[in-house]
């Protein structure tokens, strides 16, 4: 009986966790998502051995700011794309823990239908921009677009004046705010 009710379990178990990374269907994607279609990175990324966790580590290999990529699938943890230019795949796997999005949510924050303008920014945020890098005296929305969203779980709310952010897996650096502009940045 016992050994039944262990192959049950892993049987169940596996079910569960085949679920987990199925293709999402078509009406189960919110507007917007659709795969096939040509996105624009909305933000200057990192990724390494073609894999972008949204924990946004800022180390590995660059892939800037609008850069093109087509979606090819998407299940609730991870997307997979195509950069149009490379035909390198990319893999964006989602960290709900640290991202408090869902899988579609965390997709629409790294990728958009439409390219970044740039030309609000100033020639000094662009080339943070571009490089993917934080400036003293860049703005908020510049800090944005040059290395994404700070994980939810230690900067809960954009407004703060201090956002969090990993170099690495053991390495934190905090992006200090004021008045819409960066003041400093501790390592």
């Amino acid at each position: 009986m016992l050994r039944k009710t262990t192959i049950l379990t892993l049987l169940g178990l596996t079910v569960l966790l085949g679920a987990c990374s199925q293709q999402l269907k078509p009406n189960e994607l919110v507007a917007g998502i659709q795969p096939g279609r040509i996105y624009y990175t909305q933000f200057s990324l990192f990724q390494e051995n073609n894999n972008f966790r949204t924990t946004n580590y800022r180390k590995g290999t660059l892939i800037p700011v609008n850069t093109a990529l087509t979606l090819l699938t998407i299940s609730a943890d991870k997307a997979e794309l195509k950069l149009m230019e490379t035909g390198q795949a990319l893999t964006l796997e989602n960290v709900p823990k640290f991202t408090k999005d869902d899988m579609q949510t965390a997709f629409k924050k790294i990728v958009g239908l439409n390219k970044v303008n740039l030309q609000p920014f100033t020639p000094a945020e662009q080339d943070g921009i571009l490089t993917g890098k934080v400036k003293k005296d860049m703005s908020k929305k510049a800090v944005l677009t040059a290395i994404g969203y700070p994980p939810q779980h230690v900067t809960p709310s954009l407004y703060a004046n201090d956002w969090t952010y990993w170099s690495n897996i053991f390495n934190r650096f905090v992006v200090h705010f004021n008045n819409d502009k960066v003041v400093n940045i501790v390592d």
